[in-house]
Protein backbone atom coordinates (compact mmCIF):
# COMPACT_ATOMS: atom_id res chain seq x y z
CA UNK A 1 0.00 0.00 0.00
CA UNK A 2 2.60 2.38 0.64
CA UNK A 3 4.49 1.54 -2.39
CA UNK A 4 1.84 2.53 -4.62
CA UNK A 5 1.17 5.95 -2.80
CA UNK A 6 4.61 5.78 -3.69
CA UNK A 7 4.28 5.91 -7.26
CA UNK A 8 1.59 7.25 -7.63
CA UNK A 9 2.91 10.65 -5.99
CA UNK A 10 5.91 10.17 -8.58
CA UNK A 11 3.59 10.03 -11.08
CA UNK A 12 1.76 13.29 -10.35
CA UNK A 13 5.22 14.96 -9.90
CA UNK A 14 5.99 13.73 -13.90
CA UNK A 15 2.46 15.25 -14.78
CA UNK A 16 3.02 18.46 -12.85
CA UNK A 17 6.37 18.79 -14.54
CA UNK A 18 5.29 18.04 -18.25
CA UNK A 19 2.43 20.60 -17.59
CA UNK A 20 5.39 22.85 -16.00
CA UNK A 21 7.56 22.58 -19.36
CA UNK A 22 4.39 23.29 -21.49
CA UNK A 23 3.70 25.93 -20.09
CA UNK A 24 7.34 27.86 -19.85
CA UNK A 25 7.27 26.53 -23.73
CA UNK A 26 4.53 27.59 -25.10
CA UNK A 27 4.90 30.96 -23.00
CA UNK A 28 8.67 31.04 -24.84
CA UNK A 29 7.17 30.20 -27.92
CA UNK A 30 4.87 33.16 -27.86
CA UNK A 31 7.41 35.34 -26.63
CA UNK A 32 9.56 34.44 -29.79
CA UNK A 33 7.00 34.92 -31.99
CA UNK A 34 6.36 38.29 -30.78
CA UNK A 35 10.05 39.26 -32.39
CA UNK A 36 10.18 40.38 -35.60
CA UNK A 37 13.32 39.15 -37.65
CA UNK A 38 14.76 42.23 -39.59
CA UNK A 39 18.20 43.02 -41.54
CA UNK A 40 20.25 45.81 -40.15
CA UNK A 41 22.55 48.26 -41.30
CA UNK A 42 24.92 50.92 -40.09
CA UNK A 43 24.32 54.27 -40.77
CA UNK A 44 27.84 55.44 -43.11
CA UNK A 45 29.28 58.36 -44.80
CA UNK A 46 30.09 57.73 -48.08
CA UNK A 47 30.22 59.35 -51.61
CA UNK A 48 27.08 59.70 -53.44
CA UNK A 49 25.79 61.10 -57.10
CA UNK A 50 22.15 61.65 -58.04
CA UNK A 51 21.91 60.23 -61.21
CA UNK A 52 18.98 60.54 -63.71
CA UNK A 53 18.29 57.61 -66.40
CA UNK A 54 16.60 58.18 -69.79
CA UNK A 55 16.96 55.82 -73.13
CA UNK A 56 16.40 57.83 -76.80
CA UNK A 57 18.52 57.20 -79.54
CA UNK A 58 21.68 58.54 -81.50
CA UNK A 59 21.66 61.86 -83.54
CA UNK A 60 23.53 64.29 -85.41
CA UNK A 61 23.52 67.73 -83.87
CA UNK A 62 23.31 69.19 -87.58
CA UNK A 63 21.14 67.43 -90.55
CA UNK A 64 19.05 68.30 -93.33
CA UNK A 65 16.00 66.54 -94.74
CA UNK A 66 15.77 67.31 -98.25
CA UNK A 67 12.34 67.17 -99.83
CA UNK A 68 10.89 67.87 -103.07
CA UNK A 69 10.03 71.45 -104.44
CA UNK A 70 8.76 70.46 -108.08
CA UNK A 71 6.74 68.17 -109.59
CA UNK A 72 8.78 66.11 -111.66
CA UNK A 73 10.66 62.39 -112.43
CA UNK A 74 13.76 61.90 -110.67
CA UNK A 75 16.51 61.44 -113.87
CA UNK A 76 20.10 60.89 -111.73
CA UNK A 77 21.23 60.12 -108.35
CA UNK A 78 24.66 61.43 -107.99
CA UNK A 79 25.42 60.17 -104.55
CA UNK A 80 24.82 56.79 -102.42
CA UNK A 81 24.14 55.87 -99.27
CA UNK A 82 26.95 56.33 -96.55
CA UNK A 83 28.56 58.37 -98.88
CA UNK A 84 30.90 61.89 -97.63
CA UNK A 85 29.23 64.81 -99.32
CA UNK A 86 30.58 68.76 -99.31
CA UNK A 87 28.42 72.32 -99.38
CA UNK A 88 27.23 72.83 -102.97
CA UNK A 89 27.92 69.04 -104.44
CA UNK A 90 25.67 68.03 -106.44
CA UNK A 91 23.08 65.12 -105.26
CA UNK A 92 20.34 64.43 -107.08
CA UNK A 93 18.82 66.01 -110.48
CA UNK A 94 14.88 65.72 -111.54
CA UNK A 95 13.52 66.22 -115.10
CA UNK A 96 13.65 70.26 -116.29
CA UNK A 97 12.07 70.11 -119.46
CA UNK A 98 8.79 72.49 -118.80
CA UNK A 99 11.31 74.90 -116.08
CA UNK A 100 13.78 75.09 -118.80
CA UNK A 101 11.12 76.13 -121.69
CA UNK A 102 10.07 78.82 -119.43
CA UNK A 103 13.27 79.88 -118.66
CA UNK A 104 14.04 80.49 -122.21
CA UNK A 105 10.75 81.95 -123.01
CA UNK A 106 11.25 84.56 -120.28
CA UNK A 107 14.72 85.71 -121.85
CA UNK A 108 13.20 85.97 -124.83
CA UNK A 109 10.80 88.57 -123.00
CA UNK A 110 13.91 90.46 -120.85
CA UNK A 111 15.55 90.66 -124.74
CA UNK A 112 12.29 92.30 -125.88
CA UNK A 113 11.97 94.59 -122.90
CA UNK A 114 15.26 95.98 -123.22
CA UNK A 115 14.88 96.45 -126.71
CA UNK A 116 11.94 98.62 -125.79
CA UNK A 117 13.62 100.34 -123.44
CA UNK A 118 16.48 101.36 -125.60
CA UNK A 119 13.52 102.46 -128.41
CA UNK A 120 12.31 104.58 -125.48
CA UNK A 121 15.39 106.22 -124.65
CA UNK A 122 15.98 106.99 -128.56
CA UNK A 123 12.47 108.42 -128.69
CA UNK A 124 13.14 110.43 -125.65
CA UNK A 125 16.32 112.28 -126.87
CA UNK A 126 14.44 113.04 -130.02
CA UNK A 127 11.65 114.88 -128.05
CA UNK A 128 14.17 116.76 -125.92
CA UNK A 129 16.33 117.80 -128.91
CA UNK A 130 12.87 119.05 -130.92
CA UNK A 131 11.97 120.75 -127.75
CA UNK A 132 15.31 122.97 -127.73
CA UNK A 133 14.31 123.57 -131.14
CA UNK A 134 11.16 124.57 -130.70
CA UNK A 135 12.20 126.98 -127.52
CA UNK A 136 14.68 128.26 -130.28
CA UNK A 137 12.43 129.46 -132.13
CA UNK A 138 10.48 130.98 -130.04
CA UNK A 139 12.87 133.01 -129.31
CA UNK A 140 13.16 134.36 -131.82
CA UNK A 141 9.68 134.66 -132.96
CA UNK A 142 9.52 136.59 -129.49
CA UNK A 143 12.09 139.23 -130.34
CA UNK A 144 10.36 139.97 -133.99
CA UNK A 145 7.01 140.33 -132.16
CA UNK A 146 8.54 142.85 -129.83
CA UNK A 147 10.16 144.49 -132.46
CA UNK A 148 7.11 144.54 -134.70
CA UNK A 149 4.89 146.14 -132.07
CA UNK A 150 7.23 148.81 -131.97
CA UNK A 151 7.51 149.24 -135.51
CA UNK A 152 3.35 149.42 -135.89
CA UNK A 153 3.20 151.66 -132.89
CA UNK A 154 4.85 153.71 -134.96
CA UNK A 155 3.66 153.50 -137.99
CA UNK A 156 6.57 151.95 -139.49
CA UNK A 157 5.02 148.13 -140.97
CA UNK A 158 1.34 147.61 -142.62
CA UNK A 159 -1.31 145.62 -140.34
CA UNK A 160 -1.07 142.92 -142.59
CA UNK A 161 2.40 142.73 -141.40
CA UNK A 162 1.86 143.06 -138.14
CA UNK A 163 -0.91 140.58 -138.13
CA UNK A 164 1.35 138.02 -139.52
CA UNK A 165 4.52 138.31 -137.40
CA UNK A 166 2.20 137.64 -134.90
CA UNK A 167 1.07 134.80 -136.03
CA UNK A 168 4.04 133.32 -136.71
CA UNK A 169 4.95 134.44 -132.61
CA UNK A 170 2.06 132.38 -131.55
CA UNK A 171 2.70 129.53 -133.76
CA UNK A 172 6.08 129.18 -132.37
CA UNK A 173 4.75 129.21 -128.71
CA UNK A 174 2.73 126.56 -129.17
CA UNK A 175 5.38 124.11 -131.04
CA UNK A 176 7.09 124.75 -127.72
CA UNK A 177 4.14 123.30 -125.82
CA UNK A 178 4.37 120.57 -128.32
CA UNK A 179 7.72 119.73 -127.94
CA UNK A 180 7.10 119.99 -123.63
CA UNK A 181 4.33 117.37 -124.12
CA UNK A 182 6.35 114.79 -126.31
CA UNK A 183 9.37 114.95 -124.29
CA UNK A 184 6.83 114.02 -121.19
CA UNK A 185 5.37 111.11 -123.27
CA UNK A 186 8.74 109.99 -124.55
CA UNK A 187 9.68 110.37 -120.45
CA UNK A 188 6.63 108.30 -119.60
CA UNK A 189 7.15 106.00 -122.38
CA UNK A 190 10.75 105.15 -121.27
CA UNK A 191 9.07 104.77 -117.61
CA UNK A 192 7.26 102.06 -118.49
CA UNK A 193 9.54 100.21 -120.70
CA UNK A 194 11.70 99.88 -117.85
CA UNK A 195 8.97 98.18 -115.83
CA UNK A 196 8.15 95.69 -117.92
CA UNK A 197 11.55 95.12 -118.21
CA UNK A 198 11.86 95.10 -114.41
CA UNK A 199 8.71 92.78 -114.70
CA UNK A 200 10.33 90.44 -117.34
CA UNK A 201 13.64 89.97 -115.21
CA UNK A 202 11.33 89.10 -112.04
CA UNK A 203 9.57 86.61 -114.19
CA UNK A 204 12.56 85.08 -115.50
CA UNK A 205 14.72 84.93 -112.01
CA UNK A 206 11.25 83.41 -110.98
CA UNK A 207 11.89 80.38 -113.74
CA UNK A 208 15.34 80.26 -113.85
CA UNK A 209 14.93 79.33 -109.72
CA UNK A 210 12.27 76.73 -110.88
CA UNK A 211 15.16 74.94 -113.17
CA UNK A 212 17.32 75.54 -110.17
CA UNK A 213 15.06 73.75 -107.69
CA UNK A 214 15.36 70.56 -110.21
CA UNK A 215 18.88 70.19 -108.98
CA UNK A 216 19.82 69.32 -105.48
CA UNK A 217 22.91 69.89 -104.32
CA UNK A 218 24.11 69.82 -100.91
CA UNK A 219 23.67 72.35 -97.93
CA UNK A 220 26.03 71.25 -95.72
CA UNK A 221 29.43 69.48 -95.40
CA UNK A 222 28.32 65.78 -94.01
CA UNK A 223 26.96 62.43 -95.19
CA UNK A 224 24.19 60.77 -97.07
CA UNK A 225 21.98 59.41 -94.11
CA UNK A 226 19.01 58.52 -96.05
CA UNK A 227 18.24 57.85 -99.59
CA UNK A 228 14.80 56.08 -99.80
CA UNK A 229 14.06 57.15 -103.72
CA UNK A 230 15.31 55.88 -107.03
CA UNK A 231 15.97 57.27 -110.91
CA UNK A 232 12.45 57.29 -112.38
CA UNK A 233 10.09 58.20 -109.44
CA UNK A 234 7.46 60.87 -109.96
CA UNK A 235 8.19 63.07 -106.92
CA UNK A 236 5.47 65.95 -105.92
CA UNK A 237 6.34 69.44 -103.71
CA UNK A 238 4.64 70.21 -100.51
CA UNK A 239 1.01 71.11 -100.47
CA UNK A 240 -0.16 73.92 -97.47
CA UNK A 241 1.33 71.94 -94.06
CA UNK A 242 1.88 68.75 -95.99
CA UNK A 243 6.02 68.22 -96.97
CA UNK A 244 6.60 67.87 -100.30
CA UNK A 245 8.10 64.21 -101.54
CA UNK A 246 10.94 63.18 -99.31
CA UNK A 247 14.58 62.57 -101.20
CA UNK A 248 17.68 62.14 -98.65
CA UNK A 249 18.79 63.32 -95.15
CA UNK A 250 22.54 64.85 -95.08
CA UNK A 251 23.64 64.45 -91.35
CA UNK A 252 26.79 66.22 -89.95
CA UNK A 253 28.26 63.39 -87.91
CA UNK A 254 31.60 65.54 -86.81
CA UNK A 255 28.57 66.27 -83.15
CA UNK A 256 27.27 63.41 -82.45
CA UNK A 257 24.41 63.48 -79.59
CA UNK A 258 21.77 61.38 -77.57
CA UNK A 259 18.56 62.64 -77.69
CA UNK A 260 16.95 60.98 -75.19
CA UNK A 261 13.36 61.33 -72.96
CA UNK A 262 13.55 62.46 -69.21
CA UNK A 263 10.90 61.86 -66.68
CA UNK A 264 9.02 64.62 -65.96
CA UNK A 265 9.37 63.68 -62.09
CA UNK A 266 13.29 63.91 -62.98
CA UNK A 267 13.72 66.89 -65.27
CA UNK A 268 13.95 69.48 -63.41
CA UNK A 269 16.89 68.69 -61.68
CA UNK A 270 18.55 68.46 -65.19
CA UNK A 271 20.82 71.43 -66.38
CA UNK A 272 22.80 72.51 -69.06
CA UNK A 273 26.37 71.47 -68.63
CA UNK A 274 26.03 68.57 -66.73
CA UNK A 275 28.18 65.42 -66.95
CA UNK A 276 26.68 62.56 -68.60
CA UNK A 277 27.40 58.59 -69.34
CA UNK A 278 25.91 57.46 -72.59
CA UNK A 279 25.42 53.61 -73.20
CA UNK A 280 24.90 52.48 -77.30
CA UNK A 281 23.36 49.46 -78.05
CA UNK A 282 25.51 48.67 -80.87
CA UNK A 283 28.77 49.51 -79.23
CA UNK A 284 27.94 47.09 -75.45
CA UNK A 285 31.44 47.47 -74.19
CA UNK A 286 32.11 51.23 -74.45
CA UNK A 287 31.17 53.94 -72.32
CA UNK A 288 30.99 57.06 -73.67
CA UNK A 289 31.29 60.61 -71.94
CA UNK A 290 29.27 63.90 -72.60
CA UNK A 291 27.37 66.87 -71.44
CA UNK A 292 24.00 67.88 -71.61
CA UNK A 293 23.80 70.37 -74.35
CA UNK A 294 19.65 71.09 -74.51
CA UNK A 295 16.71 70.56 -72.11
CA UNK A 296 13.43 70.91 -73.77
CA UNK A 297 10.03 73.40 -72.48
CA UNK A 298 7.27 71.21 -73.41
CA UNK A 299 6.35 67.96 -72.64
CA UNK A 300 5.44 65.18 -75.13
CA UNK A 301 3.04 62.21 -74.57
CA UNK A 302 5.07 59.18 -73.58
CA UNK A 303 2.74 56.92 -75.88
CA UNK A 304 2.49 58.79 -78.91
CA UNK A 305 5.46 61.55 -78.62
CA UNK A 306 3.16 63.99 -79.22
CA UNK A 307 3.82 67.44 -78.03
CA UNK A 308 0.75 68.40 -75.22
CA UNK A 309 0.55 72.07 -76.83
CA UNK A 310 -0.97 70.39 -79.56
CA UNK A 311 -3.91 69.05 -77.35
CA UNK A 312 -6.94 70.87 -77.21
CA UNK A 313 -7.98 69.05 -73.61
CA UNK A 314 -5.80 67.98 -70.71
CA UNK A 315 -3.90 64.73 -70.38
CA UNK A 316 -3.36 62.68 -66.93
CA UNK A 317 -0.66 60.21 -69.47
CA UNK A 318 2.30 60.25 -68.33
CA UNK A 319 4.87 62.75 -70.06
CA UNK A 320 8.45 63.03 -70.82
CA UNK A 321 10.83 65.74 -71.63
CA UNK A 322 13.38 65.86 -74.63
CA UNK A 323 17.30 66.27 -73.23
CA UNK A 324 19.88 66.19 -76.09
CA UNK A 325 23.12 65.04 -74.55
CA UNK A 326 26.62 65.87 -76.87
CA UNK A 327 29.35 63.08 -76.86
CA UNK A 328 32.80 64.55 -76.49
CA UNK A 329 34.24 61.42 -78.65
CA UNK A 330 31.53 59.58 -80.74
CA UNK A 331 32.77 56.46 -82.05
CA UNK A 332 33.71 55.37 -85.58
CA UNK A 333 30.88 53.99 -87.30
CA UNK A 334 28.07 55.28 -85.71
CA UNK A 335 24.85 55.92 -87.08
CA UNK A 336 21.75 58.07 -86.36
CA UNK A 337 18.72 55.96 -84.77
CA UNK A 338 21.14 53.42 -82.96
CA UNK A 339 19.17 52.99 -79.57
CA UNK A 340 21.09 54.92 -76.62
CA UNK A 341 20.74 55.37 -72.86
CA UNK A 342 22.26 58.32 -70.89
CA UNK A 343 22.91 58.15 -67.33
CA UNK A 344 23.24 61.84 -65.95
CA UNK A 345 25.01 63.05 -63.05
CA UNK A 346 22.69 65.54 -61.40
CA UNK A 347 24.29 66.16 -58.11
CA UNK A 348 27.42 64.61 -56.66
CA UNK A 349 28.10 64.68 -52.76
CA UNK A 350 30.90 63.62 -50.90
CA UNK A 351 31.22 61.90 -47.50
CA UNK A 352 28.09 62.30 -46.43
CA UNK A 353 25.83 60.43 -43.87
CA UNK A 354 23.72 57.70 -45.80
CA UNK A 355 21.60 54.78 -45.86
CA UNK A 356 20.06 52.45 -48.35
CA UNK A 357 16.92 53.43 -49.91
CA UNK A 358 14.63 50.81 -49.01
CA UNK A 359 15.20 51.71 -45.47
CA UNK A 360 13.06 54.76 -45.55
CA UNK A 361 9.63 54.19 -44.27
CA UNK A 362 6.10 56.22 -44.27
CA UNK A 363 3.87 56.42 -40.64
CA UNK A 364 1.09 57.99 -39.81
CA UNK A 365 1.47 60.36 -36.76
CA UNK A 366 -1.15 58.59 -34.93
CA UNK A 367 0.71 55.31 -35.24
CA UNK A 368 4.28 56.62 -33.96
CA UNK A 369 2.55 58.39 -30.88
CA UNK A 370 0.53 54.90 -30.22
CA UNK A 371 4.25 53.00 -30.42
CA UNK A 372 5.30 55.35 -28.18
CA UNK A 373 2.66 55.80 -25.57
CA UNK A 374 4.93 54.11 -23.18
CA UNK A 375 7.38 56.65 -22.66
CA UNK A 376 9.76 54.43 -24.50
CA UNK A 377 10.66 56.76 -27.49
CA UNK A 378 10.99 60.32 -26.73
CA UNK A 379 13.39 60.46 -29.26
CA UNK A 380 11.15 60.01 -32.46
CA UNK A 381 9.05 62.80 -30.60
CA UNK A 382 11.33 64.98 -30.44
CA UNK A 383 12.39 64.78 -33.52
CA UNK A 384 8.81 64.65 -34.81
CA UNK A 385 7.81 67.79 -35.58
CA UNK A 386 11.01 68.69 -37.85
CA UNK A 387 10.78 66.01 -40.44
CA UNK A 388 6.96 65.59 -40.79
CA UNK A 389 5.46 65.98 -43.99
CA UNK A 390 2.00 67.52 -43.66
CA UNK A 391 -0.51 67.32 -46.33
CA UNK A 392 -2.82 69.77 -46.53
CA UNK A 393 -6.36 69.25 -45.72
CA UNK A 394 -5.36 65.93 -43.40
CA UNK A 395 -7.05 65.45 -40.23
CA UNK A 396 -4.45 65.64 -37.22
CA UNK A 397 -3.26 62.02 -36.95
CA UNK A 398 -2.90 61.50 -40.37
CA UNK A 399 -0.44 63.54 -40.72
CA UNK A 400 2.32 60.96 -42.57
CA UNK A 401 6.04 61.10 -41.76
CA UNK A 402 9.06 60.16 -43.64
CA UNK A 403 11.89 58.34 -41.78
CA UNK A 404 13.81 54.74 -40.47
CA UNK A 405 13.53 52.30 -37.87
CA UNK A 406 16.43 52.43 -35.63
CA UNK A 407 17.26 49.78 -33.71
CA UNK A 408 17.99 50.26 -30.24
CA UNK A 409 17.93 48.04 -26.89
CA UNK A 410 16.50 45.24 -28.82
CA UNK A 411 13.32 47.74 -30.16
CA UNK A 412 12.61 49.42 -33.59
CA UNK A 413 12.16 53.03 -32.56
CA UNK A 414 10.36 54.83 -35.56
CA UNK A 415 12.71 58.33 -35.91
CA UNK A 416 11.90 61.04 -38.39
CA UNK A 417 14.74 62.26 -40.96
CA UNK A 418 15.00 64.72 -43.56
CA UNK A 419 16.61 63.27 -46.68
CA UNK A 420 19.05 65.10 -49.60
CA UNK A 421 19.84 63.06 -52.75
CA UNK A 422 19.14 60.06 -53.87
CA UNK A 423 22.33 57.78 -55.08
CA UNK A 424 21.86 54.55 -57.03
CA UNK A 425 20.80 52.53 -54.16
CA UNK A 426 21.42 54.95 -51.13
CA UNK A 427 20.13 58.16 -50.14
CA UNK A 428 21.81 61.29 -48.49
CA UNK A 429 20.29 61.52 -44.58
CA UNK A 430 20.39 65.06 -43.63
CA UNK A 431 18.75 65.33 -40.21
CA UNK A 432 17.89 62.47 -37.81
CA UNK A 433 20.57 59.97 -37.68
CA UNK A 434 24.51 59.72 -36.48
CA UNK A 435 27.14 57.97 -38.21
CA UNK A 436 27.08 53.85 -37.16
CA UNK A 437 23.37 54.36 -35.87
CA UNK A 438 21.77 50.45 -36.87
CA UNK A 439 18.93 51.17 -39.25
CA UNK A 440 16.19 48.22 -40.32
CA UNK A 441 16.70 47.72 -43.99
CA UNK A 442 14.65 45.09 -44.51
CA UNK A 443 13.52 43.18 -45.55
CA UNK A 444 10.31 44.73 -47.52
CA UNK A 445 7.36 42.62 -46.34
CA UNK A 446 9.01 43.41 -42.62
CA UNK A 447 9.56 47.04 -42.99
CA UNK A 448 5.95 47.69 -44.80
CA UNK A 449 4.20 45.74 -41.56
CA UNK A 450 6.93 46.67 -38.44
CA UNK A 451 5.09 48.85 -35.72
CA UNK A 452 7.01 51.42 -33.43
CA UNK A 453 8.88 50.04 -30.60
CA UNK A 454 8.28 46.77 -31.77
CA UNK A 455 10.82 43.91 -30.67
CA UNK A 456 13.71 42.92 -33.65
CA UNK A 457 16.30 40.72 -34.06
CA UNK A 458 18.73 40.43 -36.94
CA UNK A 459 17.85 38.01 -39.32
CA UNK A 460 19.90 34.51 -38.72
CA UNK A 461 21.45 35.24 -42.47
CA UNK A 462 22.25 38.85 -41.24
CA UNK A 463 23.97 36.53 -38.27
CA UNK A 464 25.96 33.92 -40.69
CA UNK A 465 27.08 36.36 -42.82
CA UNK A 466 28.39 38.31 -39.91
CA UNK A 467 30.08 35.75 -38.63
CA UNK A 468 31.74 34.75 -41.31
CA UNK A 469 33.02 38.02 -42.87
Amino acid sequence: MLRLTRKRKILVGIVVALVALMVVSSVSRRNRAKIVEVQIGPVQRQDLKAVVTASGEIRPRNFVNINSQTFGKILSIAVSEGQAVTTGQELLRMEAVQPQAEVEGQRALVRSAEAAVRAAEASLRTAEAERVRARADFERAQLEWDRSQQLFRGGLIAQSEYDSRKSSFESARAAVDVAEARVNQSEAEQERSRSQLQQARAALSSSEDALHKTIYTSPIDGVVTSLPVHMGEQMVPGIQNSPGSFLMTVADMSEVTAEVKVDESDVVSVGRGQAAEVTIDAFPDSTFHGTVAEIGTTAMLRSTGQSTTQLTTGSQEAKDFKVVVTLAHPPDGVRPGLSATARITTATREKVLSIPIQALSIRRQADIEAGAGDGKQKEAEEGEARAAEVRPGDPAGKQEVQGVFVVKDGRAQFRPVKTGITGVTDIEILEGLAEGDQVVTGSYKVLRELKPQARVRKAKQEQKKSASS
